[in-house]
């Protein structure tokens, strides 16, 4: 335990914020570090207001006791998918690795010290989560004063059994995978079929209990959390340590997250030197022939790098391409199953007229293509390496030109699929779907320039694992959780004002704020390219 504290302490000191503010003498960094404070804080706050709003709708609804559990299931979800995502860069394939494998620690030791400061680079969301729904819970239940210890005790324990689950899981595609030629290919693949079943899981056990009528038991939002909590054990010892003050089950918590840790660190490190070994080997072929050579013009080369950065890392494909991977199975679902059929999935068979969902396809589409841009993390990606492209006889507009031509060719096509699929079996009319295939080019053109914005300003290039800007950068927070809030708000507005206006004029109408807003952001991202 005191070599892993030595090594985390270590490993957080090269990565704080406040450590490189302290010691760096370089205006500029400063400048950014603040930025990405105060980018921090804002979503923090996000994060903050929106837990404890769905914490105060419960308690007003009279559904108190159901807060602490839906405080450990949602810090336990989070968890789980943060952390599944993570693996392959924290624990496995990352760059410090032959460094950190030189110090006189054992392979588990390692392999613990990265899982904690996995833990510990995450400990805020979860805490932001944890703080704003004990708040709710405290104005409707009034606690004694040591549930509130007891809680914030707990709030540091809940995230450790689903981060364990996930590590390992991540571990057993790592280890599969290593027995590979195409190690990446193979992890890659594999992590997208365990998310793909993780989005399905719940229709999956719809359809198997569907005679025993679970629907029927799932038609209560409190007896949702209680089923579900049934299952998921530690959910119910953070409940009953709360609801009921029971200390044995607060420690049975804190003591199987222990015993869980021990037990999942000591079988990754039987093979953990292995596993590292084989996935940052290469195969070389054995014969080469030479073909001829084409030529392609500089945007489309630096497109094309971008594109081979983006298939050489497991973390980075998961990460970007899962929204176009989502969004075509959105497309085939709704041409096999109907378009009435699944918005009455989404909506409980809300008694109402499908058709005025019409107007909100290209931002239904657009909610899981503009997840995630890689022009938000590749101005980051360029690393140690950023030199390079700097020093390369060509304008700095035209490199950040490039990421963005690769984001466009990566979004547009996807954008297009997903949008025809759902106006075919809406069976919406031919102008209609024009206009939404202009404003689902328009919104991928917004998402590519915005996440270019955020990436330049928040670009940074000391990371010493990709996972830091791929998935807990500054840039990509700033990025993705507005625009997930703003288009979660359009949808919910395109639909109201459908009722009144023109579908074909309001979609002229978004056309042209989204293209305006897209020029903006396109003039302000090479603003931002000529000083960077």
């Amino acid at each position: 335990m005191k070599n892993n504290i030595l090594l985390l302490k270590t490993l957080l000191l090269s990565t704080s914020y406040s450590n490189i503010y302290k010691h760096c003498d370089d205006k500029k960094k400063k400048r950014r570090i603040v930025g990405a404070y105060v980018g921090m804080f804002i979503v923090y706050a996000m994060v903050l207001a929106y837990s404890f709003i769905a914490t105060f709708g419960y308690g007003a609804a009279g559904l108190t006791g159901a807060i602490p559990e839906l405080c450990a299931l949602t810090i336990s979800s989070i968890a789980f998918l943060f952390t599944f995502f993570k693996t392959n860069g924290y624990l496995f394939n990352f760059k410090e690795y032959d460094m950190l494998m030189s110090l006189p620690f054992e392979s588990r030791t390692v392999a613990g010290c990265k899982f904690l400061y996995m833990y510990v680079k995450s400990l805020p969301w979860y805490l932001s989560i944890s703080l704003a729904m004990m708040v709710g819970y405290g104005l409707f239940a009034f606690p004694p004063v040591h549930i509130y210890l007891i809680w914030l005790i707990l709030s540091l324990v809940l995230p450790i059994i689903p981060m364990l689950i996930a590590a390992f899981l991540g571990f057993l595609i790592a280890k599969v995978s290593a027995g590979f030629k195409k190690t990446n290919l193979i992890q890659t693949v594999l992590t997208f079929i365990f998310v793909i079943f993780c989005f399905s899981f719940r229709y999956i056990i719809d359809a198997v209990f569907k005679e025993d009528k679970v629907e029927d038991i799932l038609s209560s939002t409190s007896e949702v959390i209680d089923n579900a909590a049934g299952y998921y054990f530690p959910a119910k010892w953070f409940e009953l340590a709360i609801d009921s003050g029971s200390i044995f089950h607060a420690l049975l918590l804190l003591g199987v997250s222990v015993i869980l840790f021990s037990g999942v660190f000591y079988v990754v490190g039987q093979s953990y030197r292995s596993i590292n070994s084989a996935l940052r080997s290469r195969s070389a072929a054995k014969k080469y022939k030479m073909t001829p050579q084409k030529r392609h013009s500089i945007l489309n080369s630096i497109a094309y790098k971008e594109f081979k950065r983006m298939t050489g890392s497991t973390t980075y494909i998961t990460n970007v391409g899962m929204g176009e991977l989502l969004a075509v199975i959105l497309g085939v679902a709704t041409l096999i199953m109907g378009f009435d059929k699944i918005v009455g999935v989404v909506t409980q068979n809300a008694p109402f007229d499908p058709t005025i969902v019409q107007p909100a396809i290209p931002f239904i589409v657009y909610f899981l293509i503009g997840m995630v841009a890689s022009t938000v993390c590749s101005p980051s990606l360029e690393g140690k390496q950023y030199w390079i492209m700097q020093s390369l006889p060509i304008k700095k507009e035209q490199i950040y030109q490039g990421k963005m031509l690769f984001n466009m060719y990566l979004t547009v096509p996807f954008m297009s699929f997903g949008i025809i699929c759902l106006c075919i079996s809406a069976k919406v009319p031919v102008i209609n779907t024009v206009l939404y295939l202009i404003l689902g080019v328009m919104l991928c053109a917004f998402s590519t320039a915005w996440g270019c914005v955020c990436g330049i300003k928040h670009m940074r290039l000391d990371w010493e694992n990709e996972v830091e800007v791929i998935k807990q950068g500054s840039a990509v927070a700033i990025y993705m959780l507005p625009n997930m809030f703003v288009v979660m708000g359009l949808v919910v507005g395109v639909i109201f004002l459908g009722m009144k206006i023109n579908h074909a004029v309001l979609t002229l109408i978004f056309i042209v704020v989204v293209a305006a807003l897209a020029g903006l952001c396109y003039l302000r991202a090479l603003s931002l390219a000529k000083k960077a």
